[in-house]
Formats: C-alpha cells, sequence, structure tokens
C-alpha cells in the first residue's frame, strides 16, 4: 500500500475530532478534501484507516446510497403462452384478407361488363325479352325449365351469387380475441460483497454463463479487494452487472455496516419484480433462477434453496425436506419484491446474516418453498460462517434469534 501522505493523516485526524464532536458537516467536508487527495477514510471501532482511492465512485455510507425513485411491480403470474395467438399481427391479416376476398368475390356479379361476350349477349336479351306466363302450378326457376329458357336460369343464377356476396359484407367480421402473453418477470440477483474477491469472481461469472438474471452488488469497503473485482465485473459484463460501492466496511469486520441495512439498500435499489438474496459462497450449475421464480405463483411469497422448521417447543431448528417451509436460508432464495417491501423489508438491527434470514422468512405472508438438492447450484466455503471469529458469530446469532423467538411465539 502507498504511504499515507503526513497532511492527509492530519485531516483524517481532524475529521475524527468533528465526528467526536457531532459536527457532521465538517467532518463531511474533510472527508471531500481526503477524497480530492486520492485517498478514502474508512471509520473502524474507534478509530479510522485510509486507503488510496480506487477508480470508480465510493459513496460513504449504506444510509447516503440514493436508490431510483420508482420501481417495477410484479402482479401477474411468472409463466405466459408463446406462438401466434388471434389478435396479434398475424391473425388481423388473415382477418384483412378475408374481407379483401369477400368484396372480390362481389364485384364480377355487378353488372355483364365482367362476363365473356357470348355470357354477355344473353343476359342482355334475357333484360329485354318478355317472360312466358307460368303454366299452372309451375314455378320459374325450376330445373326441369333450364332447357326452355337457359338465358334466364343463367341471369336468375348471377343476381342470386351477387347477393351472397352483398349479404357475406354485411356481416360484422370480429376477430377471436385472445388474452395478450404475459411476459416473465424481470429478476435482479443482490449480493453483498464483503470480501474474498475470489469467490465473488467465480459466483458471478457462473450467474452469467448460466441465467439471464441482472447481478446488483454492494461493495462494503473494498476488503481484501473484492469491490475492484466488482468494479472488472461491472465493465466486463456492463449489461448484466451493475456495482455499488461504499467506504464504510461491514459490522463483521470491525465496521458499521450490517447485513440487514446492506440488504435492505440492495433491495431498494433494485427495480425488478423479483429480487434474489445470493451469498457470494454459491455457485451455479445450471439455470437455477429459473425454477425459482417459476415457483412465485398464487400465494407463494419466496422459494430457495435450503428450507428449515422449527421444533416443536420453538427452541431450534432443522433442515426441512424440499416443499412448504417456514424459513430460508440466506444462501439462495428468491422472493416477490413488491411482498418483501410491505413487510418493511430485512430486519434492520441485524448486523450479521446468522438467524436474520430466519426472522425475514417469518415476516413474510403467505407460502414459502425449499428446493433442496433439485436445484442446480452448489456451495463452496460459507467464509460468512467458518472465517467470522467464533465469539462475534455466536453473540450476533442469540441477539437475533431473541427476535426470532418472540416471532415464533406471536405466530
Amino acid at each position: 500500500m502507498s504511504e499515507v501522505p503526513p497532511h492527509v493523516k492530519v485531516l483524517a485526524e481532524q475529521r475524527a475530532e468533528a465526528r467526536t464532536g457531532r459536527d457532521q458537516a465538517r467532518a463531511d467536508a474533510l472527508r471531500d478534501e481526503i477524497e480530492a487527495e486520492g485517498w478514502l477514510v474508512r471509520d473502524v471501532g474507534d478509530g479510522f484507516e485510509l486507503v488510496p482511492r480506487p477508480p470508480f465512485k465510493v459513496w460513504p455510507t449504506v444510509s447516503s446510497l440514493s436508490p431510483p425513485e420508482t420501481g417495477a411491480r410484479w402482479s401477474g403470474p411468472v409463466t405466459g403462452s408463446s406462438g401466434p395467438v388471434a389478435g396479434s399481427e398475424p391473425a388481423k391479416r388473415d382477418v384483412q384478407a378475408d374481407t379483401e376476398q369477400v368484396a372480390k368475390a362481389a364485384e364480377p356479379a355487378a353488372g355483364p361488363e365482367r362476363l365473356d361476350p357470348v355470357q354477355a349477349e344473353r343476359v342482355a336479351r334475357t333484360e329485354t325479352a318478355p317472360l312466358p306466363e307460368p303454366k299452372g302450378s309451375e314455378l320459374v326457376g325450376r330445373a326441369d325449365d333450364i332447357e326452355g329458357t337457359p338465358e334466364r336460369m343463367l341471369f336468375s343464377q348471377l343476381l342470386w351469387d351477387a347477393s351472397l356476396s352483398v349479404s357475406r359484407l354485411d356481416e360484422e367480421i370480429t376477430p377471436v380475441e385472445a388474452e395478450e402473453p404475459v411476459p416473465p418477470p424481470t429478476v435482479t440477483v443482490g449480493l453483498v460483497v464483503d470480501g474474498w474477491p475470489d469467490d465473488l469472481r467465480r459466483c458471478v461469472r457462473a450467474l452469467v454463463a448460466r441465467t439471464g438474471a441482472k447481478v446488483l452488488g454492494l461493495d462494503l469497503g473494498n476488503m481484501d479487494g473484492a469491490g475492484a473485482v466488482l468494479h472488472e465485473l461491472a465493465q466486463e459484463y456492463p449489461h448484466q452487472v451493475e456495482a455499488w460501492h461504499v467506504a464504510e466496511t461491514p459490522h463483521w469486520r470491525g465496521g458499521t455496516a450490517g447485513w440487514g441495512e446492506s440488504r435492505n439498500k440492495l433491495l431498494k435499489l433494485d427495480t425488478s419484480e423479483v429480487h434474489v438474496v445470493m451469498d457470494t459462497s454459491m455457485v451455479m450449475d445450471g439455470d437455477a433462477i429459473t425454477p425459482l421464480v417459476r415457483a412465485l405463483a398464487d400465494d407463494v411469497a419466496a422459494a430457495g434453496w435450503k428450507g428449515m422448521n422449527p421444533t416443536q417447543d420453538g427452541h431450534d431448528w432443522r433442515d426441512a425436506e424440499p416443499g412448504d417451509v417456514r424459513g430460508l436460508l440466506g444462501h439462495l432464495f428468491a422472493v416477490r419484491r413488491d411482498v418483501a417491501l410491505s413487510v418493511g423489508g430485512f430486519p434492520e438491527d441485524a448486523r450479521y446474516y446468522r438467524n436474520a434470514d430466519l426472522e425475514f422468512s417469518l415476516l413474510l405472508p403467505g407460502t414459502l418453498v425449499a428446493f433442496g438438492k433439485d436445484l442446480p447450484v452448489h456451495q463452496e466455503r460459507h467464509r460468512g460462517y467458518h472465517d467470522v471469529d467464533p465469539d462475534y458469530r455466536d453473540r450476533e446469532s442469540r441477539r437475533t434469534y431473541d427476535r426470532v423467538l418472540r416471532l415464533l411465539r406471536a405466530t
């Protein structure tokens, strides 16, 4: 790492004093000066650290990010029909062709000018020649009268054909109406990026290769260079990967950015109809996103990889078989974004992921579904659990689980 210039250290110390004195305006101004010098200041515990400013925009905190004003809302089914339907362009062209054919059929019956010379001469004679009186009950136009007056029969037939054609034109031609095909919902996979750049690279590249979902990454403090990798991936896949960066570091690494706050920011930055929670330890072996999204039908609010059910006394949770479950683990699950927002999003008090996924699950209305091993995905080393300080992990897990127990008793 480059040596921090002495005058930049002085600015950072002055900023720390301003924060201690709760002079936020001066602290923000000093932070901007530090950034202008090519450095970022990150608050760590009771102190700070200075790191070189990366080649991308960095917001100071998670809360300072500005999400879009409006987002997509999904209220329809997941799947839709495909292929030509009545009311589409091919159907409209068929109706038009039928109309033109009817009109064309009526035109030659309008007069003798469309007949050949022999037929025209016969029709002219029938128009001027007097008709013979019928004999007894004999009716004009009977089949046994053709030999006696063939011209009259020809003219009668032409008039009859013309009247039929005009009648067809008078009828209202109503195209068959059908429901428009419902497009599939838009989907975004949200990733909290808090370290382990190699895991991030493997996770995102598998997502891009096997799904069409958008990837939205929130980088917390560029830990271990993971934020720089997220920036590279966004440049490599500009139409599918979107990156946001903050200087604030994750709570489990001694910073102030909590899991619930970060997840809520991703939810609000998202504009898709389905929001997918995914850990960077997960790797797609196939398209595991589409089955989850398709499961969000009827009253299903969320669908995920692994599910949990509480024991009868409510003090513990056990792995669940595929099907309806009470809780979904935060490794991978899809949720209707409007439903997630309707319950206030993810629990803001959750500073660490563990048990916060269960707390969020209990807040959701409707049914939750787990797929289990049928989903084409696997997990590499779950560093968010195994590589976190055990004392911190147990303390924060118990803190969140107290809220889970209260929710279970309430429901």
